[in-house]
């Protein structure tokens, strides 16, 4: 089939949109492409067109477990056959997905990075007929990027067992990060395929206001449809929320903390139109595909302009009128200089924490590799008095140094651990038939059962049991009140992935070269996103679309700059027609006290300088000079 022909069958429409054909058309012909595309681009479409072309699965690597889900969910839908794994699923729930891979005639196998260097992972990878090796949010590669993922680095191993080509996409990257991404995936050649990222029908507004709530109460009066609110931290999500609520909107809060079953639920209710806006903190709209976004107001300033340029692109794909906000004032200024302060801690201090995370969970030297820790920032900072915004930004500088993964949202499996010894199990008195039934799947099952709590796949061991999960989960709970095992259900919770065991002092790899890249990409970021918010000068839109790299650039016309220099013109307009037809009334002889008397008093100039303007006429010759 033809690519259109692909198109139509399973998407529907007739034509692609900018770009998209030539990206295709690129990947078709067996080339390595790097895709930048504006939020809302239609990025998927680029690679999953060409796979459904080609014999063999197409590996897709994405960060983000709630959008592979999504896309998992949408290429069924349409009838496509799809897979995913990703952290947090058990060993035999992946075994069965990789075996699906190679003989269950699927097109497309989701994974999540981390996934790639596993030997179970990479066995089964050369039993595959890949077809092409998917990039998705490809600018974690880069680590002048804004979200640099250390697994990232992994994908160009991969390339060498199954050799397929690579489709590189994402929605921001700034030339330097473009060259970064085709030299870390080990491009054969430097193809970079973008589209304009004009967006015409988006009104970026940038208002520098102490009353950000009255700003926002007048946006959500006089702009109807459906908007997003962006604030920094989950408490002002909540209050947001509550006032807006208060204040007789149909408003709801979204942030990480909340439970996949609350998130999902909000999100569907303001996906279907039965919540107007939605108050959140970044954890919102990656992958959300509704297209009547009418407004984004970010509360407070970003940390860079490649967060907010695509968050604000969330707004109006559509193509109807529709407006990216920015609020600010010198506090946001004063808040981003603090968490510079605490966004790199002291090397000292951060190989303090990794020490100390370990110490929490009881976990000695040299042990500990692929434990999964429930963690509780409130409570470790509690036990060793730490600020929380360090804490935390120290564990995401260890992630960046490939020791862990340290995952904000993860959904928690069910895990049991049985508290006596082997010996003391024999001769403990279980009360249940089905209790020692349980307890003997188990130990079939699962190794270090007796040494630490271990992830257990519910579906199975109840089908092993022959009774349902609710019952399974009645008999576990009633061993843990025996004291027989330690029993951890499901939850939704911050989690670190332990990639290796625990090192000693001094041996733990903190570069220092990388911390100071690292503040050093920070400063240029925020100076850019203070120029653009400070900026009242140059067009909003030719400024972020110069920032990423676009040069043929034109004023978009709508923004807050060009309606103020576009009123600026027609007043001058105005007073000029007003001041040509003052003089010719007055036969040309005219003198500077008649102007001041006409045009001086309050309103009559409507606040343009009259004076200035009559200078220009007159230099221009359209009209003559006063008398002296």
């Amino acid at each position: 089939m033809e690519a259109l022909e692909v198109l139509e069958k399973y998407w529907g429409y007739t034509s692609f949109r900018s770009m998209q054909a030539e990206i295709v058309e690129a990947a078709l012909s067996g080339r390595d492409v790097l895709a930048i595309l504006p939020t809302g681009g239609g990025k998927s479409v680029c690679f999953q067109v060409p796979a459904l072309m080609k014999q063999g699965i197409a590996i897709v690597v994405t960060p983000l477990i709630a959008l592979m889900k999504d896309q998992v969910q949408n290429l069924e839908a349409r009838g496509i056959k799809a897979l995913a794994v990703y952290m947090g699923m058990s060993k035999r729930e992946i075994e069965l997905a990789l075996n699906n891979a190679v003989y269950g005639d699927f097109k497309f196998l989701y994974v999540s990075p981390e996934r790639l260097s596993t030997s179970l992972f990479r066995d089964w990878l050369k039993d595959m007929d890949v077809s092409y090796i998917v990039v998705d949010e490809a600018h974690c590669i880069s680590q002048w990027g804004y979200d640099f993922r250390p697994d990232y680095l992994k994908i160009a191993g991969i390339r060498k067992i199954c050799g397929a080509p690579v489709i590189a996409l994402t929605a921001t990257a700034t030339p330097s990060v473009a060259l970064d991404i085709m030299e870390k995936l080990e491009f054969r050649e430097n193809l970079v395929l973008k589209s304009g990222f004009e967006r015409p029908n988006l009104s970026y507004i940038v208002r520098n206001r102490e009353d950000k709530i009255g700003q926002i109460l007048n946006i959500c009066r006089a702009v109807e449809g459906t908007g997003i609110i962006y604030v920094r931290n989950r408490k002002k999500c909540e209050e947001l929320a509550s006032f807006l609520k208060k204040s007789g909107f149909s408003a709801s809060h979204y942030h990480a903390g909340l439970s996949y079953k609350v998130r999902t639920e909000r999100q569907e209710d303001w996906k279907a139109g039965r919540t107007r806006i939605m108050v959140s903190t970044n954890a919102f709209g990656m992958g959300i595909d509704k297209p009547d976004v009418r407004f984004v107001i970010h509360y407070e300033l970003p940390d860079c302009l490649e967060a907010y340029f695509q968050e604000a692109g969330r707004a109006g794909r559509d193509g109807k009128p529709s407006y990216a906000v920015l609020l600010w004032n010198n506090t946001d200024l004063k808040k981003l200089r603090q968490i510079a302060t605490v966004s790199f801690p002291d090397l000292s201090y951060i190989e303090d924490i990794y020490h100390k995370v370990h110490i929490f969970f009881g976990i000695p030297y040299d042990t500990g590799a692929g434990r999964e820790l429930k963690f509780d920032i409130p409570e470790f900072c509690r036990r060793f008095r730490l600020n929380a915004s360090s804490v935390y930004n120290a564990l995401k500088y260890i992630e960046r140094e490939d020791h862990w993964i340290f995952a904000e949202d993860a959904d928690i499996p069910v895990k049991v651990q049985i508290i006596p010894s082997r010996e003391e199990l024999y001769d403990a008195d279980i009360p249940d038939p089905k209790m020692q039934l349980v307890l003997e799947v188990l130990m079939r099952t699962y190794t270090g059962l007796f040494s630490y709590p271990v992830r257990i796949d519910e579906d199975y061991v109840a089908s092993r049991l022959g009774v349902g999960v609710p019952e399974l989960r009645q008999l576990l709970y009633a061993l843990s009140l025996e004291h027989i095992i330690k029993y951890i259900p499901s939850d939704h919770s911050s989690v670190i992935y332990l990639k290796e065991n625990r090192l000693h002092p001094k041996n733990v790899r903190l570069s220092p070269e990388h911390l100071d890249r690292l503040k050093s990409s920070w400063k240029e970021r925020f100076d850019a996103m203070v120029e653009y918010a400070s900026e009242d000068g140059e067009c909003r839109s030719r400024f972020l679309l110069g920032y990423f790299g676009q040069e043929k650039t034109e004023d978009c016309g709508t923004c807050d700059v060009c309606r103020r220099k576009r009123a600026g013109r027609e007043q001058y307009v105005s007073i000029s027609e007003a001041l040509c037809s003052y003089i010719a009334g007055k036969d040309g002889e005219y003198t500077l006290e008649d102007v001041n008397m006409a045009f001086g008093r309050p309103g009559a100039g409507d606040g343009a300088d009259y004076l200035s303007v009559l200078r220009g006429l007159i230099e221009d010759g359209k009209v003559p000079p006063y008398r002296m």
